[in-house]
């Protein structure tokens, strides 16, 4: 019996599983046993409680797996889903700011929702789910283009919406610290092939353990409570994204599917409330419940953009069979964002 128990591939049945089963674990411990950490201590409480720690060492490992060099058109295919996703956040920002502000609503059945949750839903895609959709509907090369759209990873975008959405802002040096992990990534990285295949196989690997320990911020009482605004949460990201970035992905050629596989969130994004707060404590108080939300967010984009891209495929007339070379280009895109002990990585992924 031993090694035959399949927990990873049960914990990849759920979407995003990597990051929300070990956050929902995390969320349990801070439930049922909140004092768990500080009465083992030692490494048992540091596994607990840094989670920041944690996310720092992975930003630096995705970063390294960004290949600056990259083709025309995964450049400007890349760009554009970016700049799609970008600006809905932007604009979703600036409406939600100028009725919410900084602080989550108090009570009735929109509690807990904030301008933070919106613009952490909306930024960020699910690179894997993005990848695969792409591969499978698309042309072979859209999915390259997440090299590109990588960049949205990690809070600075975040940071930078709610600046530019007039709520409170962060001063130079704590926007620069919020991509410096990754810019210094990116450069031993692109300096070192041999580093960058160094660092790459920790980018998968340490998604639990940031995971865990943000769960342990969580109370699963508010997680049902904010149940069915995180549905419909996850709802509105890919009604607001989807159009947009189907546009983005025409004005580039395409036939719009490219870009609604990208209207999601991305599991990684669960991450970014409470390093917004970590870096301006006025954004505290709506960092517990937007990681709620983001995470039903997550989970709710995971089942309904597949759905909603295999409806857009079969209108566009791109549902057909996957073909070899589609097939070679998932596999090719995978390999962004799994370890791989052959080749070096051409290409990000996270």
């Amino acid at each position: 019996m031993m090694g035959r128990i399949k927990i990873k591939r049960a914990i990849e049945r759920v979407p995003g599983g990597m990051m929300l089963v070990p956050l929902l674990l995390g969320a349990c411990v801070a439930t049922f046993a909140p004092h768990a950490g500080a009465f083992f201590g030692s490494f048992t409480n540091a596994l607990f409680t840094g989670s920041l720690n944690v996310l720092s060492v992975f930003y630096v490992c995705m970063g390294a797996t960004i290949d600056v060099r990259t083709t025309p058109y995964i450049l400007k295919k890349g760009g554009a889903l970016f700049a799609g996703k970008l600006a809905c956040g932007v604009i979703v920002g600036l409406v939600a700011g100028r009725i919410l502000h900084e602080a989550p609503i108090a009570a009735g059945p929109l509690a807990g929702l904030s301008t933070l949750a919106l613009v952490t839903a909306m930024n960020d895609t699910n690179g894997g789910l993005y990848m695969a959709l792409s591969g499978r509907y698309g042309r072979p090369q859209d999915a390259a283009a997440y090299s590109v759209m990588s960049i949205e990873s990690g809070p600075f975008l975040t940071m930078v919406t709610l600046g530019v959405a007039g709520l409170s802002s962060f001063p130079w040096p704590v926007l620069l610290g919020a991509v410096l992990p990754l810019l210094f990534g990116i450069l031993i990285g692109n300096l070192d092939h041999e580093m960058r295949a160094f660092l790459k196989p920790a980018v998968p690997i340490m998604i639990p353990f940031f995971a865990f320990g943000l769960g342990n911020t969580l109370d699963l009482h508010h997680v049902v409570e904010a149940g069915l605004l995180g549905v419909v949460m996850g709802v509105m990201v890919v009604l607001i994204t989807g159009p947009v970035l189907i546009l983005m992905d025409r004005l580039t050629g395409g036939n719009g599917v490219a870009g609604i596989a990208a209207a999601s969130s991305a599991g990684n994004s669960a991450a970014v409330p409470a390093l917004v707060a970590a870096a301006n404590p006025v954004y505290a108080e709506a960092a517990k419940p937007a990681t709620v939300l983001v995470v039903a967010s997550i989970i709710v984009t995971g089942i309904l953009t597949p759905l909603v891209t295999a409806w857009w495929a079969k209108r566009v007339g791109a549902d057909g069979p996957a073909t070899p070379e589609a097939e070679e280009a998932v596999h090719a895109a995978e390999a962004l964002t799994t370890p791989s002990p052959k080749a070096e990585p051409a290409t990000s992924g996270a």
